[in-house]
């Protein structure tokens, strides 16, 4: 898709998004780096923020918007339920037939292989 600037950014949903990006990020970084705890990480979790922001941005101006979970979850309803319509209304109604005995399975004879020699 091209450029639109009279795409709408979803800027709540950015930031929403990317704070709790940052609060999982400094869950982990508390949880994982408790002795070696220095100022570096907590700088680079702020400085993503406004690169996050821009990124979304100009992916939203380009037509870009991700499925909510909501969207998401609806859609595979959907899926589930014409599955279920066309494997009920199908050809195919009764159980599924036996596929013909072939040279691997127990149809045409014996699995075992035969042995030249005979056990003592």
């Amino acid at each position: 898709m091209a450029w639109d600037s009279n795409r709408p950014v979803p800027w709540r949903r950015l930031i929403r998004e990317w704070v709790i990006y940052t609060g999982v990020m400094v869950a982990v970084f508390l949880l994982f780096l408790r002795d070696r705890l220095s100022a570096g990480p907590f700088i680079g979790l702020l400085l993503s923020g406004p690169v996050y922001l821009a990124l979304g941005a100009v992916l939203a101006k380009f037509g870009y918007q991700r499925a909510t979970l909501r969207e998401a979850r609806e859609k595979a309803r959907m899926r589930e339920a014409q599955q279920c319509a066309t494997s009920t209304s199908g050809a195919a109604t009764g159980p599924r037939a036996k596929p013909a005995p072939t040279r691997r399975t127990a149809g045409s004879g014996s699995n075992r292989p035969t042995s030249s020699r005979k056990r003592r």
